[in-house]
């Protein structure tokens, strides 16, 4: 009966992973100090986040003139900058993320359309 249930749990995982909706995501939003862009940028993605991800994304806020470090790693040579570090691949948007489209083609929460 254990090996059953382990079974069982091991395939609702493995089709929970294969359903769009249930990747979770792992985003890094890198700003330029507390600017009317960089507000802008986080308001955005808070609300596209909240509106398509809801439960299911993490948002780091980095603000590079805090810690630079940070923005060397993830080689950012523009600030709004957002990151897809989950699900792969990563992706690297920049801008103020006004474009809702585009964000989400860019996270791949949604196809591009012709």
């Amino acid at each position: 009966m254990e090996k059953t249930l382990k079974g069982k749990l091991k395939e609702d995982l493995e089709a929970m992973a294969r359903e769009p909706e249930s990747e979770h995501y792992v985003l890094k939003l890198y700003v330029a100090g507390i600017t009317p862009r960089s507000q802008e940028a986080i308001r955005n993605v808070t609300k596209i986040c909240e509106q398509n991800l809801a439960g299911r994304y993490e948002l780091e806020v980095v603000d590079i003139y805090q810690t630079p470090v940070l923005a060397q790693g993830d080689q950012i040579i523009a600030a709004p900058t957002l990151i897809k570090k989950l699900p792969l691949p990563l992706r690297k948007l920049i801008g103020n993320m006004a474009n809702t489209d585009k964000v989400l083609v860019g996270l791949d929460i949604r196809q591009k359309t012709q």
